[in-house]
């Protein structure tokens, strides 16, 4: 009558659970593959993160590094030109690269030399001991000097200054000078900061002071201003129409050594005012016309972080 048997009913009616557990199965195997996909995208950011990591701790570790391989270098330096000071003959060492070349010192094979025959000399007849004759004193201008090598001084330039990065950690007025501060200068020393004279009153706010970072000339002879001793100088581009402080590199910590290209740096522990030193040096010492701090044509530079430049002020003296 309606056009379809009873059979035929009761065969759709049995066969719609089963396709609804097909779609169902389908719908989880589609998650799972999903979540797999998921997990191994996870998975590869992990490792791209953890690589990004070592690669940051790398470049942090070879900083340091190179920051600890500078000191030692310095501290070589240093210690060289004390010992060339107190006349200590320096003899050069070859590199791990020379050895490894073959052009370090060559090794000389010492063969033994055949020792003559000893001769038994017979008793000679004594003789009464002739009179000594006094001898001739020489005058104390032919006297030579025994034990003391001649040691070539370092040629009077830049390279004798010892100039460092340093931070003003404490700045007050001068209580008997108008034009003066009396600051504290961090110079990395193990022995606290520096005291230091500086006539910048009229020119640099004492705001602008407190926490600048400077170059500081360490090795001249303390000298007592107003009647407290100074240290060490502040170096400034100085003209006429003003006065600015040397800023350091972008980077540049307290203790960190100046350097002037094409001159070695062989600071004196101190120098010496009667060969005036400075004095000799501070004529060639400007500002080029892109502001860096020159001794001659050679900048000032901090090795790995730049160059010392002045604000604003162009070829101009640095004191």
């Amino acid at each position: 009558m309606f056009g379809i048997t009873f059979g035929a009913v009761v065969k759709r009616i049995i066969a719609v659970p089963r396709l609804m557990k097909m779609s169902d199965l389908q719908h989880i195997l589609s998650n799972n593959k999903a979540a797999e996909e998921l997990l191994e995208s996870l998975k590869q950011e992990l490792k791209t993160i953890k690589n990004e990591q070592v690669q940051r701790k790398i470049a942090v570790l070879q900083a340091e590094n190179e920051t600890l391989r500078r000191q030692v270098d310095a501290c070589l330096k240093r210690l060289v030109s004390l010992e060339v000071a107190h006349g200590k003959v320096q003899i050069p060492v070859p590199t791990p690269e020379e050895v490894r070349a073959g052009s370090g010192p060559v090794m000389v094979k010492m063969e033994p030399v055949a020792q003559p025959p000893v001769v038994k000399e017979t008793p000679k007849e004594s003789k009464p001991p002739k009179e000594k004759k006094p001898k001739k004193e020489k005058p104390a201008g032919e006297a030579k000097q025994v034990g003391t090598p001649a040691t070539e001084e370092p040629p009077i330039d830049v390279g004798r200054l010892d100039m460092r990065v340093g931070r003003i950690v404490e700045v007050a007025r001068h209580p008997d000078a108008d034009s003066l501060y009396v600051e504290k200068i961090d110079c990395g020393e193990p022995n606290g900061p520096r005291t230091v004279i500086s006539g910048l009153v009229k020119y640099v706010p004492i705001e602008q002071m407190q926490n600048r970072m400077v170059v500081a000339l360490c090795n001249l002879k303390p000298a007592k201003m107003r009647g407290i001793l100074s240290e060490a100088m502040v170096m400034c581009a100085s003209s006429p129409d003003g006065v600015e402080i040397l800023a350091p590199p972008e980077g540049s910590v307290p203790g960190d050594l100046v350097h002037v290209e094409g001159y070695p740096r062989v600071p004196d522990v101190v120098m010496n005012p009667k060969k005036k030193i400075f004095e000799t040096v501070a004529p060639d010492l400007k500002t080029n016309g892109e502001l860096v701090a020159c001794y001659k044509e050679g900048s000032f530079v901090v090795p790995g972080k730049g160059t010392v430049k002045a604000q604003t002020l162009k070829n101009v003296q640095v004191k």
